[in-house]
């Protein structure tokens, strides 16, 4: 377990280094300038408003991992107030300065995400306590490991990671091919036994093609709730319901999630919280220590 710990942790830093080198190229000028070569500072995180944390244990466990000392901080997924402090870290000065924005940057945007996931989620499951609200793949190109971490850290449900997980054929995928029934029977045919199979479809009738054909999920794509209802009770009708599992998408926000899960769909999909999280407000305290 500690070698699965300690290789995500590599990973993870590397994703650091990589945000650190479009912040800095060619190094950190100021820093250059002051000549502060065998100084020690300590790094105090603290936050200006409340929120959820994420994916602040992953960052601390990679910012180890490149040598620097976490002294304290939030676990991903709690809560935290105005004033509490969610990471603390001591380090040469030199690399604290280096990584202080990118850092302030990067749990500001991930724990903003969890915060709206939350609030979405509580919303939703006070009309439908068994519902999923799922995350889209509308994250920021460079960003989707901890975009996705978050939403799930905010409580919600990663669906797929990206293209190689699960076969979702969509609307693009059945212009091209010509028809959706032989969309369907080409996946059917060349999928794996471990691979279940998601077909967006954006008329009530073609849900139960697909149910009918042996799709696992239906993604019901910019329907509006009378026409999700519409299309549940024809699954219903037609002996298909309890065959597949029914996921509403597009346009969900904060405005409409809970007439959504009204309807009685198992999954709702949204990229709300991606493109509108949270406001958090983290600021940067910092010290000089002894080495």
């Amino acid at each position: 377990m500690p070698k699965v710990r300690l290789l995500s942790g590599r990973i993870l830093a590397e994703k650091i280094l990589e945000w650190l080198r479009e912040d800095a190229p060619y190094g950190d000028a100021t820093t250059r300038t002051l000549r502060l070569q065998g100084v020690c500072a300590q790094l105090i995180i603290r936050a200006k408003t409340g929120g959820v944390a994420a994916c602040s244990s992953e960052l601390a466990e990679a910012l180890q991992t490149l040598g620097l000392r976490v002294e304290q901080v939030i676990e991903s997924g709690k809560e935290f107030s105005e004033g509490d402090i969610v990471m603390a870290l001591r380090g040469p000065a030199e690399d604290l300065l280096l990584l202080e924005r990118t850092l302030l940057n990067a749990l500001a945007y991930f724990s903003g995400i969890a915060s709206a996931t939350r609030r979405l989620v509580n919303q939703a499951r006070q009309v439908n306590p068994r519902i999923r609200v799922a995350a889209t793949r509308k994250t920021p190109p460079g960003l989707r490991f901890c975009a996705k971490v978050a939403f799930e850290q905010g409580g919600g449900d990663t669906h797929r990671w990206g293209l190689s997980d699960t076969i979702i054929v969509k609307d693009s995928h059945v212009e091209v091919v010509g028809d959706l029934e032989e969309a369907i029977r080409r996946v059917l045919e060349r999928k794996s036994f471990v691979q279940r199979i998601e077909v967006e479809v954006s008329k009530p009738e073609d849900a139960v093609l697909a149910a009918r054909l042996g799709v696992d999920i239906v993604m019901l794509d910019n329907m509006s709730p009378e026409e999700v209802r519409k299309t549940l009770r024809l699954l219903e009708e037609a002996g298909l319901r309890s065959r597949v599992v029914v996921e509403a998408s597009g346009g969900i926000g904060p405005w409409n999630i809970a007439t959504y899960a009204a309807t009685g769909v198992d999954v709702i999909s949204t990229s709300y919280p991606f493109y509108h999280p949270d406001r958090v407000d983290l600021s940067a305290e910092m010290r000089r220590v002894e080495c």
